[in-house]
């Protein structure tokens, strides 16, 4: 076997032009098959990052009325509706899979916040003691929330990099200012960050009204003061944070059913906590292009078809060019077994070397892709090795014939062969 080798490598360094111009449809096609698959997971992986974030793995529930989310922007808070209980986070952390539980509310576009003659209308927060860990955001500078904050009632609160470029301008240093929320006067104690930065990628406007809330900047505050704000008795939204991303359904739905169970909202109850399926969502994204994900694989393949078609019409050739050869061997002893096998190896190596060429120039493709185009790519190592694997199985395939051919030739009439 490995003087079969040995033999393949040499008839292709004897006769490097016709080896490269045989193997171009291989390398076209296993580049092709590389760089697509590395876009489409690249692409995928892009959808699960927008809709999950930066990796926190945070999972949020929040009370529904019937099929809609209740919104206490614009409605009173509907009868029935009570704030969660202590009791309720400590059943949800025995829940499988969640590390850490936060209770908050919030108000999106939220109105009549300002620094002097400066308004902002992101997203405001009213926290627990344990939301940051859920999301992993720390205090960059100045102080976080304290023990006494909650429990005295200070009006504190917390800015992110976007509130202050929003609020402030850049010689202004915002820790001690005060800025007024709903007429109240909150002195701003730290500016916060994420511990893994995540920017979404916005291509349209379901993306930009999924993503504003975050980008238009945050400002937190404790939720003890949330009633001067807006109610006392306002229902919290739940964040969970799962041990890993695949257990993000799991808990999301055992946790509502917690929730549910102890705030005794039964099955036909209209209000309910839900938990939104980011995973579910990721998923039925990536469906949406999967045929056409498909179509351009199988269209890829074809260039294979014609390599491999290539590849044996040039053993066909090799065959003919050494025909006294073979008649020399046969004469002296030669099986055709062993004829048909070293036909077989000189194709093999001939297309597995056009997969390697490929994989690389496939590598190079999908980088090229992502650079010029701005589309996100993800080396898919099961693709390489397969298409590795496939091209060698392309040259036993189509080396097969003009094999047998050979191993098939009479020795006599091969030996007088010119």
């Amino acid at each position: 076997m490995i003087e079969n080798i040995a033999l393949a490598f040499q008839g292709v360094w004897s006769h490097k032009l016709r080896s490269c111009l045989t193997m171009l449809g291989i390398i076209i096609g296993i580049a092709s098959i590389i760089s697509i698959v590395s876009t489409i997971k690249g692409t995928n992986e892009q959808i699960k990052e927008n809709l999950i974030g930066a990796g926190n793995n945070a999972v949020k529930i929040q009370l529904y009325q019937g099929e809609e989310p209740c919104d206490f922007s614009w409605n009173s808070v509907p009868d029935g509706a009570l704030p969660l209980t202590e009791d309720i986070r400590e059943d949800l952390l025995g829940v499988k899979d969640v590390e850490e539980v936060s209770f908050f509310l919030s108000r999106n576009y939220v109105e009549n916040v300002f620094y002097q003659n400066l308004a902002f209308n992101g997203s405001l927060y009213g926290i627990d003691s344990h939301y940051f860990d859920v999301y992993g955001y720390y205090v960059q500078w100045g102080r976080g929330f304290t023990e006494q904050d909650y429990s005295t009632y200070r009006k504190v609160c917390l800015l992110d990099h976007t509130a202050v470029s929003t609020l402030y301008s850049n010689d202004v240093n915002p820790i001690g200012t005060t800025i007024e929320i709903w007429g109240e006067p909150f002195t701003v104690i730290g500016i916060v960050d994420q511990a893994s930065a995540f920017e979404p990628v916005i291509n349209s406007m379901q993306d930009y009204n999924t993503y504003m809330q975050n980008t238009s900047g945050q400002i937190f505050v404790p939720d003890t003061v949330w009633g001067m704000l807006y109610r006392f008795d306002e229902p919290q939204q739940v964040v969970l944070r799962a041990a890993n991303t695949d257990a993000m359904t799991n808990v999301g739905n055992r946790g509502a059913e917690v929730i549910n169970e102890g705030m005794g909202n039964g099955e036909d109850s209209e209000l309910r906590y839900k938990s939104e399926n980011l995973l579910e969502q990721a998923k039925q994204l990536q469906d949406l292009s999967a045929s056409t994900n498909q179509q351009l694989i199988w269209i890829a393949s074809i260039s294979l078809l014609v390599g491999g078609i290539g590849v044996m019409n040039i053993m066909l050739v090799s065959v003919t060019e050494r025909t006294r050869e073979i008649g020399l061997k046969k004469a002296i002893g030669a099986k055709k077994r062993k004829i048909r096998l070293q036909f077989l190896t000189e194709a093999a190596v001939l297309t597995s070397l056009g997969g390697i060429i490929g994989v690389i120039a496939g590598i190079g493709m999908a980088t090229i892709i992502s650079r010029v185009t701005s589309t996100p790519t993800a080396i898919s190592v099961p693709a390489i090795l397969v298409s590795v694997i496939f091209s060698m199985v392309i040259g036993i395939i189509f080396g097969l014939f003009p094999a047998i051919k050979a191993a098939n030739l009479n020795p006599i009439e091969a030996l007088r062969h010119e």
